[in-house]
């Protein structure tokens, strides 16, 4: 069966763009001049266009028209971003992508929950236990590139400067939160999915419905086996978020 014909054009343009015939910021011929040089109607090429914006290639803007769109840069979270660092305001974040404190925002909202059955089974306790849910949105200088929800118990941050939202962002993340608590993290486990994103997703993340999210739990785990931290889920785009696993071999 042919393709259709906004498939092939898209699949041209996309070409077109990849080889930088049309760069970042660059804007492409108008609909008219689409429409001549591909012999089609206005609405293939709109269709055409739309399938590159929902892929998150092209975006098109009043009195502007259509213009290729920065291609963010491709992040690499290692498998030791956990650990304790030294000497400067880090967290996890920051060490994933690879900025100084300067170039880190951070939206935030609290609000106090109960366990659901989901959550009650990632935190391993009776369903209807109070929680904290911090919603985050993480800025890469103003480029929102992550987003969360962090759920912690009632019972350990109430009436701390954990549960209070003005000591947000905390250097350190998550694990220095609990170290000021007196709770020691030994163990730090994730879990990984990849899909396409729902409407508040590629919203927040000013993605295309076509642009892939990868979307994992992560669980913060004391030395005693008490699970004190679920983050779920963690989003980022999936096409510029590479994950490192290394994996040491008894010989």
């Amino acid at each position: 069966m042919a393709q259709p014909e906004y498939v092939r054009i898209a699949a041209d343009l996309r070409r077109r763009i990849s080889s930088a015939e049309f760069g970042p910021g660059d804007q492409l011929p108008t609909l008219p001049a689409l429409c001549e040089q591909y012999r089609v109607s206005e609405t293939t090429i709109r269709n055409a266009i739309r399938t590159l914006a929902n892929e998150g290639l092209v975006e098109t803007r009043a009195r502007a028209g259509t213009l290729v769109r920065p291609r963010p840069p491709v992040h690499r979270m290692a498998a030791d971003r956990y650990r304790n660092t030294t000497g400067a305001k880090s967290t996890p974040y920051t060490r994933d992508q690879g900025i100084g404190w300067s170039e880190y925002r951070l939206d935030k909202r609290f609000e106090r929950v109960r366990a659901d059955a989901e959550l009650a089974a990632l935190f391993e306790c009776e369903p209807g236990e109070r929680l904290l849910a911090r919603h985050f949105v993480f800025y890469d200088n103003d480029q929102p590139t992550q987003m969360s929800t962090s759920y912690v118990r009632w019972s350990d941050v109430a009436g701390t400067p954990v549960s209070d939202p003005i000591n947000e962002p905390w250097p350190g993340g998550t694990r220095a939160q609990m170290a000021s608590l007196g709770i020691n993290i030994t163990r730090i486990t994730e879990s990984f999915t990849a899909a396409m994103p729902n409407d508040t997703e590629a919203e927040t993340l000013r993605v295309g419905q076509g642009v892939p999210v990868l979307r994992y739990t992560r669980r913060h785990i004391s030395d005693t086996g008490r699970i004190v931290e679920v983050a779920h889920p963690i989003v980022r785009r999936g096409d510029t978020t590479v994950v490192d696993f290394v994996i040491d071999l008894d010989d």
